[in-house]
């Protein structure tokens, strides 16, 4: 419990330095340990369903669109369609692109009612780089954690 306890401290400043208004913000590293180890841990990829086809998907992860493709207008049934995935008392890790859309997401589970909710910061593919490029400088997939292609 001690690692555990270690990365939602760490999650819960970074909150409170940002302001936001869910429980915590961990790197993509932490998530990846915090699902390891915290049995009712889930990973909920916000990205679009284009976005998890082309680039590349977490295992085991709930997917569920924030944003619609190829519009890109908010999804109406979000809230809906995590509350018949999870559990009120899951521990929420949020994915995205960057960690954007993701932040938003945690955001409004937090508004729902779910207690732990956590964005991923860096998102899968993480920043652009001096080129424009994601992928090169931070992020799950830059990290070396699981995921597949299609």
């Amino acid at each position: 419990m001690g690692r555990l306890n270690e990365i939602f401290t760490l999650a819960q400043t970074r909150a409170t330095e940002l302001q936001l208004p869910y429980t915590g913000a961990v790197t993509p590293q932490e998530a990846n340990e915090v699902r390891q180890l915290a049995p009712n841990a889930v990973i909920i990829d916000v990205r679009t369903r284009a976005e998890r086809d082309w680039v590349g998907r977490v295992p085991d992860a709930i997917e569920i669109e924030w944003l619609t493709y190829p519009d890109m207008q908010p999804n109406p049934h979000f809230v809906q369609t995590l509350k018949h995935a999870v559990t009120a008392e899951s521990l929420l890790l949020f994915l995205c692109r960057s960690g954007a859309r993701s932040s938003a997401a945690a955001k409004a589970a937090s508004a729902a009612g779910y207690s732990a909710c956590y964005n991923i910061l860096e998102g899968f593919e993480g920043d652009k780089d001096a080129h424009g490029h994601r992928n090169q400088t931070n992020g799950w997939r830059h990290a070396g954690l699981p995921w597949t292609q299609s």
